[in-house]
């Protein structure tokens, strides 16, 4: 073989490989797992604004890419699974809440108590920042329904209730626009300070990496 034909194999060889390097990433982040980072408050204190997530793409099954409709069912979403989904205002946008009311149940809040099926729920990831009780004619922040979460639909709020754009005030997910279940923390700092500061590094928060989400 002569020296230009080595060659040619040898971009071969690295051409492959990179081929199918990106092939794997794409049927990863479409399957399997994806990252996600938190910009907002509104999961507090279980997320925190500069939270680094992974998010499991396939517990729920395999989805047809693009269209979000089950392959393959593997479990139903529960109550209490922190899920990611397309915000259904704007699909472009990512949203992150708790799962609170699947198809069938019966959601009802009363003075910022949440209920289920007439039952109220353990609420332990709750976080209420005040105690003033608004209007329902006002807001549905603290008090909405009985409403009937519809098939194939789910209702979602934040951990952080008093500051949580939710389906208290936009309604169900449909469940084809949910990405995965969020499990584990990779990283996290305070994203306020400069990227390139000593502040910046120094604010990593070691103790929540590797952290499990429930």
């Amino acid at each position: 073989m002569s020296i230009d034909g080595r060659k040619k194999s040898v971009f071969r060889e690295y051409f492959e490989a990179i081929v199918i390097a990106i092939i794997l990433a794409l049927f990863i982040r479409t399957f399997v797992i994806q990252a996600f980072k938190i910009p907002s408050g509104s999961m507090l204190p279980t997320l925190q604004i500069g939270d680094h997530l992974l998010v499991n793409k396939f517990i729920y099954g395999l989805k047809i890419p693009f269209k979000g409709t089950l392959m393959v069912p593997f479990k139903d979403v529960a109550q209490g699974d922190v899920v990611v989904f397309r915000f259904p205002k704007d699909r472009s946008v990512d949203y992150i809440k708790r799962v609170i009311g699947t198809p069938g149940d019966t959601v009802e809040i009363r003075d910022k108590k949440v209920f289920v099926n007439g039952h109220q729920i353990k609420d332990s990831h709750a976080h209420i920042a005040s105690d003033t009780i608004l209007d329902p004619k006002a807001s549905p922040r603290d008090s909405l329904g009985p409403i009937l979460v519809p098939e194939d639909r789910i209702f979602v709020m934040g951990d952080n209730r008093d500051n949580s754009y939710d389906s208290r005030f936009w309604g169900f997910v449909d469940q084809k626009d949910i990405l995965g279940k969020a499990f584990i923390l990779y990283w996290s700092w305070d994203i306020k300070e400069p990227l390139f500061s000593l502040d910046r590094f120094a604010s990593i928060r070691w103790g929540r990496i590797a952290n499990l989400i429930d």
